[in-house]
């Protein structure tokens, strides 16, 4: 594996998630991080680590918001979860378990992490010890199937990346020393897009870049334009070249 430097006009500062009940999945998303409800509102519902200040690429938020249409099939985006040993990982899932979180076979085959679904079917990985997640945090790394990860990635990608041949992925640069927050990702699939993602990312522009002129660089990367009922919102929604949706938010008013 190789490490450098990639700089983008964008930085991930949310992973939404669409939900039935938001309120209780975001409250088994804080509990199974060891994080807190930061907000909750009607149309959304916030979960972040104590003390979190946004933004910051330490770690990546949780936004859970109601939607009126069922989970169908394996979700293209999903969490994997960091442990420290063999005792924390076995330790971790019992007690994700007795969360509500259950296990699922979705053809992983015979692999040392383990594989669950939170109350709402949304899959994620509790991984066995890596020595290159120790930083991480609770969260590892967010995943995305993909066709072309190269390409995906283009769109994506930021700060520092770290390639292998079975996947492709990147990070932001932390602003607090030693914690560098979750991973990107992007992982080969023969299984293409058919419906709305369940999860997306939301990206914004750094604070002393413009939202339209970051709009710009993403669909000369590749995105695209799309309407998924969105209506009159404060952000651009885009698609990345395999029809994956994500959102540019504007530029945070507070320093990184």
């Amino acid at each position: 594996m190789r490490e450098y430097d990639r700089t983008m006009p964008t930085r991930l500062v949310h992973l939404v998630v669409d939900a039935a009940d938001p309120g209780r999945l975001a409250r088994f998303w804080a509990e199974a991080l060891g994080w807190e409800v930061g907000d909750e509102e009607p149309d959304e519902v916030d979960v972040w680590p104590p003390g979190f200040s946004y933004p910051d690429s330490s770690a990546l938020p949780l936004v859970f918001v109601p939607v009126p249409e069922p989970k169908t099939g394996k979700n293209r985006v999903h969490l994997d979860l960091a442990t420290e040993s063999r005792k924390h990982h076995k330790a971790e899932v019992k007690r994700l378990r007795a969360l509500g979180a259950v296990r699922v076979d979705i053809g992983q085959g015979d692999v040392p992490w383990t594989v669950l679904a939170d109350p709402e079917g949304n899959e994620f990985c509790v991984l066995e010890p890596r020595k290159v997640y120790r930083d991480t945090g609770p969260v590892a790394a967010v995943v995305a199937d993909c066709c072309r990860p190269g390409r995906r990635g283009g769109v994506l990608g930021a700060g520092h990346r770290l390639e292998a041949r079975e996947f492709h992925g990147c990070r932001g640069v932390a602003a607090v020393p030693r914690r560098l927050g979750p991973y990107l990702e992007l992982l080969p699939s023969l299984d293409r897009k058919t419906v709305k993602n369940r999860i997306h990312l939301d990206v914004a522009p750094y604070q002393d870049e413009d939202h339209l002129a970051s709009v710009r660089a993403l669909t000369d990367a590749g995105a695209a334009p799309i309407d998924i009922g969105q209506g009159d919102v404060p952000w651009t929604v885009l698609a990345d070249p395999e029809g994956s949706e994500f959102c540019v938010s504007s530029p945070p008013l507070t320093p990184p």
